[in-house]
C-alpha cells in the first residue's frame, strides 16, 4: 500500500478554528500532510493585503500543530510549483473554491499530474478576513 501525501495551502494568518477544521480534515485524508504557508509577498500579491503575523512567525505556530507533518514556505501562485518540489498526491482546498474558475483550473493543472483536489467544509463563521475586520473596528473604537 502506497503512502498518500497531501497538502493543505493556505495563509494561515490569525490561526483560528477555521484553519484547524481544514487541517483536521485533511489528516484524515492522508498519511503524511504537508502546511503550504503563503509568503508574506505573495499573500500581498493575491489578496491585496499582507498577513498580519510575518510568514516565519505563521509557519512556527502551523509546524506545532500534530495533525502537521511538515511545512513548506508557498513563494508563487502556482500550485504546479509547490507539487515539483513535494510531490503530493492530494491537495486540500476549501469547499468555497468548488466549482469556481479558481477550482477548475487547479483541477486541470493538478490533474495533469494525478493529484486529485480534495474540497474540504470553509467555515464560514470564522475567517481571518472577519477578525482582522473585527480588529480594525475595535482599534478604530479606542481612537
Amino acid at each position: 500500500m502506497s503512502r498518500i501525501v497531501g497538502y493543505a495551502p493556505g495563509v494561515y494568518d490569525l490561526f483560528h478554528v477555521g484553519h484547524l477544521n481544514i487541517l483536521k480534515h485533511a489528516r484524515k485524508q492522508c498519511d503524511h500532510l504537508i502546511a503550504g504557508v503563503v509568503s508574506d509577498e505573495h499573500c500581498l500579491a493575491v489578496k491585496g493585503h499582507l498577513p498580519v503575523i510575518p510568514l516565519a512567525e505563521r509557519m512556527e505556530i502551523v509546524r506545532h500543530v500534530d495533525l502537521v507533518d511538515e511545512v513548506y514556505a508557498e513563494v508563487t501562485a502556482e500550485k504546479t510549483d509547490a507539487w515539483r518540489e513535494l510531490r503530493f498526491d492530494r491537495i486540500f482546498k476549501g469547499d468555497d473554491w468548488h466549482h469556481t474558475p479558481k477550482g477548475d483550473q487547479l483541477e486541470r493543472d493538478l490533474g495533469a499530474f494525478g493529484v486529485e483536489v480534495v474540497y474540504l467544509p470553509y467555515t464560514v463563521h470564522t475567517s481571518s478576513t472577519q477578525l482582522r475586520r473585527a480588529l480594525s473596528e475595535i482599534t478604530a473604537a479606542r481612537r
